[in-house]
């Protein structure tokens, strides 16, 4: 595991332990409430996702030993209290390449990930009307494509992590401001052809 920070954002470049620690159902779930809620107990983060204290304990303590979460230090006794280590997580595909198990984990979090993302849109879409219509206005979708070489393809997801970095907190203080969910993802459109040309 590697950490990366970018001014106050941190970040944590996922190995084969990490990663295969995280391609679990309540641990990516835990994982992602830490970082959108704050830090919580084991019993708040059960009781949010449905699950039993003593699994969400284990599965926290998994987590932790892998960098991905951390003790506050601020609880009281037993009652610890738990809170994200990193602001996000990457990997490189090819750091798993020929590890069949690491490849079976990545491609199940992924996956993971896409089913989220699909839920979490349609939960907007369910809400939308009911908002103001500048958020209406500068919420949404867009797709664009995009001719390149693997380095340039690398190159834009640099460029665009720049920005998005750029904006982070540039709300922060504003009573307008709200927390909004950026995605992005590239794929090749000819899935037909994986030689590249």
């Amino acid at each position: 595991m590697t950490s990366t920070s970018e001014g106050d954002s941190t970040g944590l470049q996922l190995d084969a332990a990490a990663l295969k620690v995280l391609a679990h159902p309540l641990r990516s779930r835990l994982l992602s409430a830490l970082r959108r809620g704050g830090p919580a107990t084991a019993t708040e983060l059960a009781g949010a996702l449905d699950t039993n204290t003593g699994a969400t304990s284990y599965h926290l303590r998994k987590l932790e030993s892998v960098g991905l979460v951390a003790d506050t230090d601020e609880g009281a006794g037993r009652r610890r209290l738990w809170r994200a280590a990193t602001d996000s997580h990457q990997w490189t595909v090819s750091d798993f390449a020929g590890d069949r198990d690491s490849e079976a984990a990545l491609t199940w979090l992924v996956r993971d990930y896409s089913h989220h993302l699909g839920q979490q849109f349609d939960r907007w879409l369910d809400v939308e009307s009911s908002w103001p219509g500048p958020w209406r206005d500068a919420a949404g979708m867009s797709d664009y494509f995009v001719l390149v070489t693997p380095a340039q393809a690398e190159a834009l997801k640099a460029d665009v992590d720049r920005l998005v970095t750029m904006y982070r907190t540039a709300g922060q203080g504003s009573p307008d401001a709200k927390r909004l969910a950026v995605y992005t993802v590239l794929f090749p459109m000819d899935l037909d052809d994986p030689s590249g040309r």
